[in-house]
């Protein structure tokens, strides 16, 4: 067996385990943060769940940070509260970015995490099968329901070699993506082995499977050995540490040979994950904003290396940088080691542990000026500047930019300012220091939840009604992201309270005088009407972010039609009772156009009765088949209008 089919064989509850087949599996540790967080909690509440069942959970303040206003610590002290009283650890605010303290201080070789998170595979490097889902599925998740997902198809990914100075992990995953690109990986999971495992820390490993988000797949995962040992102990966890590993003739479903010491650096130009090209190609561009961190590079390996490029000299003048540590722990490693003296004399900007300007919360760059970042995503806006160029790159790579002003193989280091590739040793111990961890109360009863004025109540869909009076809202492109429907940045405070936060959807469509997409839908679903979203091929990129279903239910839209669609969103579309609806062909998509009228004649009956559903465009006088592809209990979830009525209904009748 493969090193996947371990772990899924050791906590599956119901299902074979054979590619194609729906499996269950029991969670173990699950995770959620302040912007997922609160409406998991909320839907926790209202399926009637009072304790969690995992053997650990924690709820995490790494997004809404900037308390512009009281919206986002009135998040904060729901969280630290309903946390208190269901038994979920919390991590308070400056604690850090989830993923980097999940990794430090919970997971574990050989167990399951589940995470409102798309990111959550950052515990892949441990040798953890770690899957980002919607806020829902974690709920469940929590109340002690297995989570049901397709049993995967394994893409081994071997590596040989060692990588050579200034070629980075990062490299490793923009290598892989290259390869695989962003679509037409669901249902798979990335599975590393072979002897150049070894050569890789688990910090390296886990900016590989932090990133493994972006080609798609359910999740990555890398085999547990001495180097995941020697970081455990470090981390003083070395108690949890298994060694777990594929069977010398596993076999994968496919398999991809990666030579690291073949590998240079690279780089994702704007603006998409998959856009590789190597830095030797887009040498000499101007640099004006160079950023360090992020969930997948603010390790105190990688602060570490930046800092000793950075000693003693100033970065380019026309460069703003910023360092975000990713935990509090790396912050005051980096601190005694006295690399944060050595950023503040350089001219970088500190920023606090946190997600901050990989979700747009804070330095966008300006108009028409490159932005280098060692993030995970450089979807259009991501950043908060509309049409903006970020380049992705590794923190070898960004630091030789920062330097130089130009985009800069960091090779040429040696040649530009004589500066040799630094020698880090990992240290023996971590600085260890859980206080602001909060463990739960011991009762319940102890407790009382504070509800500000802005956390609302998560929305309840009706039932798919019988015809469908659709009408298309909108009508998008290929590779549409979580972020262009749903956008974070200034707009993220909001994630608690749906009514308000509709009105932001697709906002980077919104152009013109004229009305938005939230008062086209709106004003359609007041007369009646049913919404529509009509897009093309790998639909929903990106994070987990449920809301980019739920705040489309809420202003009534009852389908989207879609070429092809990503797994995270898929779930969180039935999850809301919105119908995930295929074309079939490629002229069905061509013909259809914003405003068209759609007409859906026992939609019910249809799903129920097959694959199939015919839709008639009233507005075109044709007819096209598309298909939904659902289990017969998917396809009940939807019609009875999502998992929330569907879980009440089974405890009603429990």
């Amino acid at each position: 067996m493969n090193l996947t089919q371990k772990i899924l064989k050791a906590h599956l509850v119901s299902g074979e385990l054979a590619p194609g087949n729906k499996i269950g599996i029991r969670i173990d540790q699950t995770l959620m943060q302040d912007a997922t967080g609160t409406m998991a909690f909320l839907q926790f509440e209202a399926m009637g769940m009072s304790r969690v069942q995992t053997e650990c959970s924690v709820a995490y303040v790494d997004h809404n940070m900037s308390q512009f206003g009281p919206e986002n610590h009135n998040d904060h002290l729901y969280l630290q509260s309903i946390s208190a009283k269901t038994g979920v650890h919390f991590s308070r605010a400056g604690n850090g970015i989830c993923h980097q303290v999940h990794l430090e201080r919970f997971g574990n070789p050989g167990g399951t995490l589940l995470g409102s998170d798309s990111h959550t595979t950052t515990d892949g490097g441990l040798g953890m099968l770690s899957i980002g889902v919607g806020g829902l599925d974690v709920a469940l998740a929590m109340g002690g329901e297995p989570f049901v997902m397709d049993c995967p198809k394994v893409i081994g990914v071997r590596l040989t070699g060692e990588l050579k100075p200034w070629v980075a992990a990062k490299d490793v995953i923009f290598k892989v993506l290259e390869t695989l690109t962003t679509k037409g990986n669901v249902g798979c999971i990335l599975e590393y082995f072979g002897p150049g495992v070894e050569s890789l820390s688990v910090p390296e490993r886990s900016t590989i499977t932090n990133m493994g988000a972006e080609v798609g797949v359910t999740t990555s995962i890398f085999p547990s050995d001495e180097r995941t040992l020697a970081y455990m102990t470090a981390q003083g966890r070395e108690e949890a540490w298994t060694p777990l590993a594929a069977d010398p003739d596993a076999e994968y479903d496919r398999l991809l040979e990666i030579d690291l010491g073949a590998l240079e650096p690279l780089t994702a130009a704007p603006s998409s994950p998959d856009n590789i090209q190597t830095v030797r190609e887009s040498e000499g561009i101007e640099v004006h904003q160079v950023l360090v961190g992020s969930c997948t590079n603010s390790s105190f390996r990688d602060l570490m290396i930046v800092a000793d490029v950075l000693k003693g000299r100033t970065i380019h003048p026309q460069v703003q940088m910023g360092i975000t540590p990713g935990s509090r722990q790396v912050f005051e490693m980096i601190a005694s080691a006295g690399a944060l003296q050595t950023f503040i004399a350089s001219g970088c900007r500190i920023l606090e542990s946190a997600c901050g300007p990989c979700i747009g919360q804070g330095m966008s760059p300006g108009d028409e000026r490159v932005s280098v970042r060692t993030f995970n995503r450089n979807f259009d806006g991501r950043s908060g500047t509309r049409n903006d160029l970020v380049y992705l790159a590794s923190p070898e790579t960004a630091v030789a930019c920062a330097l130089t002003g130009k985009l800069t193989d960091p090779r040429r280091l040696p040649e530009l300012f004589g500066i040799e590739y630094p020698d880090f040793t990992w240290p023996a111990k971590f600085h260890v220091d859980d206080s602001m961890i909060i463990p739960p109360a011991e009762s319940a009863d102890d407790v009382e939840v504070i509800r500000g004025a802005t956390i609302g109540e998560p929305p309840i869909n009706t039932p798919m009604p019988e015809q469908i009076n659709g009408k298309v809202l909108i009508k998008v492109g290929d590779k549409i992201t979580t972020d262009h429907v749903m956008p974070a940045g200034p707009f993220l405070k909001h994630r608690s309270n749906i009514p308000k936060y509709s009105e932001f959807v697709f906002t980077i469509f919104n152009a013109g005088p004229g009305p938005t997409f939230a008062e086209r839908a709106s004003d359609w679903r007041d007369e009646g009407g049913h919404g529509v979203i009509v897009g093309g091929e790998s639909y929903g990129q990106g994070s987990s972010r449920e809301h980019a279903a739920l705040c489309p239910m809420y202003l009534g839209v009852k389908a989207k039609i879609v070429k092809s669609i990503e797994r995270i969103h898929l779930a969180n579309l039935v999850n809301a009772g919105i119908a995930p609806l295929l074309f079939m062909d490629d002229a069905d998509y061509d013909a259809i156009d914003e405003g068209d009228r759609l007409r859906i004649d026992d939609l019910p009956g249809q799903m129920r009765a097959g694959e199939t559903v015919v839709v008639r465009n009233e507005t075109k006088d044709r007819e096209f088949t598309v298909r939904h592809g659902l289990t017969e209990e998917e396809t009940r979830i939807v019609l009875m209008g999502g998992r929330l009525n569907a879980v009440k209904e089974a405890r009603g009748n429990a």
